[in-house]
């Protein structure tokens, strides 16, 4: 028989007898050795299994988990353990803060096409039975001069400080910034809105245009394919459209040109000079100071038009223009403001993106709001744009990196 050691048995310290555990028979014949280990009891203690042939008795024990672990060691299994809870915490933490990262950025284009929507509607009524874009110009302009300066005095946004320099680097994008906003409202004034924002849809033309000519910068070869689409799809909606007369198609065109200088001019003179100012906070200076550039144009061209005497005269509801003014202006601005978040919060290419579908909501909410009359060549030809613009969009994203 084997030994107990060899056979890798446990046995209480001093017992001699065999390992064989003996029962009665079932049957009642005899005794019938049946080899069982036998479990020691308690407060006995324990002898180690035979090692192996080149281990000590020591490791073979620690193996088979018999050795008390050290305090060293249990430390370290704690911090171990400590480590791993901390990392499922933070994980858990990431996964939660990226859910309402994506949350509040859905919110916020939610918001950016809503606002966007009110504007347009509202706007055009107005235009409709108001035929002064100047004066609906200033009043919108009005209008973000007080919000800015509401939230620069209670806090809400941090109060600039700009120095006369700046001021003068700021100058030709407030005057570009106040052309732009002017063109698209007397475009919006003469055509549908849905007309307006096809045309629209052709500022990466002249966006790719005026960065060649005045910062160098010559698109690839599948940027500039991705504008024939564009270009196209404008020109095959301009022939239907029928609402089309040139007054509001060449004021979108130079609403187009003046939007683009803008961004041109921000790139050519901002860079270095405007570092401190984050966009919300330009675009607020440059609302004010677009309004301090149109009103004496306003006077020298339109006079005011907004006085409840014209309206009155003119036989208009003063409460209903009034209102819808208001509201225009409110979203006019609230928009711009909206976008400039969501731009700090996302890359400019999705942005454009964002924009493009803003601009297929918008056309596709105001023929539905306004009943606009749309044949299949016109709408095919604005889904034909705006697949581009979508498409330059994309391509933009691998536009090679100067070295």
């Amino acid at each position: 028989m084997q030994s107990a050691a060899a056979t890798g048995l446990l046995r209480p310290c001093g017992d001699k007898r065999p390992l064989v555990n003996t029962r009665p028979s079932p049957r009642g014949c005899g005794v019938v050795g049946v080899r069982q280990p036998l479990l020691p009891p308690r407060g006995l203690c324990l002898s180690a299994v035979a090692p192996r042939a080149g281990f000590s008795s020591a490791a073979s024990t620690r193996r088979i988990g018999l050795v008390p672990v050290s305090p060293e060691q249990e430390g370290k299994r704690g911090a171990r353990r400590d480590v791993a809870v901390a990392a499922a915490a933070a994980a858990g933490a990431e996964e939660d803060g990226g859910l309402a990262k994506t949350l509040q950025l859905g919110v916020l284009f939610g918001l950016w096409y809503l606002f966007n929507i009110y504007f347009n509607i509202y706007n055009k009524q107005v235009l409709k039975v108001f035929p002064y874009p100047i004066n609906i110009t200033n009043v919108q302009f009005a209008v973000g001069t007080v919000i800015a300066l509401f939230m620069w005095i209670t806090g809400i946004l941090k109060r600039p400080k700009i120095s006369g320099a700046q001021l003068a680097a700021i100058l030709p994008l407030a005057i570009v910034h106040t052309m732009g906003n002017l063109f698209t409202n007397m475009s919006l004034g003469k055509v549908a809105v849905s007309f307006t924002h096809t045309i629209k849809a052709m500022e990466p033309f002249f966006s790719v245009l005026l960065s060649a000519l005045f910062l160098g910068e010559m698109p690839t070869p599948f940027v500039v394919l991705s504008l024939v689409p564009i270009v196209g799809g404008v020109a095959l909606a301009s022939l239907t459209e029928a609402s089309f007369n040139w007054a509001g198609f060449w004021s979108a065109m130079a609403s187009n040109v003046t939007f683009q200088s803008r961004n041109v001019l921000s790139k050519k003179l901002m860079v270095k000079k405007e570092e401190s100012l984050d966009n919300i906070t330009l675009f607020s200076i440059i609302t004010v100071m677009s309004f301090f550039l149109l009103a004496p144009v306003t006077l020298l061209t339109e006079g005011v038009k907004v006085t409840p005497t014209v309206l009155q005269s003119a036989g208009l509801n003063l409460k209903q223009i009034y209102t819808r003014s208001l509201i225009a202006a409110f979203c006019f601005h609230a928009y711009q403001q909206v976008s400039y978040m969501i731009l700090s919060r996302v890359s400019p290419v999705s942005h454009s993106v964002g924009n493009c579908v803003k601009r297929v909501v918008v056309i596709v909410t105001s023929v539905l709001f306004f009943r606009t009359p749309v044949s299949p060549i016109n709408s095919l030809g604005t889904g034909v744009a705006l697949a581009g613009v979508f498409l330059y969009s994309q391509l933009k994203r691998l536009k090679p990196k100067a070295a």
